[in-house]
């Protein structure tokens, strides 16, 4: 059996616009009855809203066949513990997939600092993150991306923020998503 893992900014979609021909791959995809799942290291969005996205641009595209580095950092972790307490720096997407596996979102002795992306970074979350990894907690993060782009250029990413936090902790974390195969496998 074929199958296909196709990554999703810069491949399929760049800037809100489809890349010319992503479309006519997706619909051989289908018209052949081949497995796919589009993957991205975006922890910022759940996959419904990157499915909404992606429809957007003329790539139709269902949930259940978008796996984010949110999803993969939620499922990783649960293989760690069944259950347990995380501080998480993110958007609805890393959140969402943590509560979806049964995590319990808490600043307070939290056993995993878990950092995604998000546009808002704050001072006080990273202070706390740091806080609680010198503290003993483990560090995971979404992605390595340094950068994202952004219409202006480029944009601080996961591995940029998280460089900054290694900094004060002298504890590097780690990373699920691409190009972890980590992320693939799960």
């Amino acid at each position: 059996m074929i199958s296909y893992l196709s990554d999703m900014d810069g491949v399929l979609i760049k800037e809100g616009e489809m890349i010319p021909g992503a479309d006519k791959f997706i619909q051989t995809l289908y018209n052949n009855d081949i497995e796919f799942m589009v993957l991205t290291n975006n922890s910022m969005s759940t996959p419904r809203d990157l499915a909404a996205r992606l429809r957007n641009t003329g790539l139709n595209i269902p949930p259940e066949r978008i796996w984010t580095s949110a999803k993969a950092t939620a499922t990783f972790l649960s293989t760690q513990d069944k259950e347990g307490t995380a501080f998480v720096v993110g958007e609805s997407g890393l959140t969402t997939a943590m509560h979806e596996d049964g995590w319990i979102l808490s600043d307070n002795n939290a056993e995993f600092v878990v950092l995604g992306e998000t546009r808002t970074y704050s001072f006080e979350a990273i202070t706390t993150a740091i806080n609680l990894i010198r503290g003993g907690a483990r560090f995971i993060a979404t992605n390595p991306d340094v950068t994202g782009p952004a219409p202006q250029g480029v944009l601080p990413a996961t591995g940029a923020v998280a460089a900054l936090i290694t900094a004060a902790t002298n504890r590097q974390p780690y990373y699920v998503g691409k190009p972890n195969p980590v992320m693939m496998r799960s």
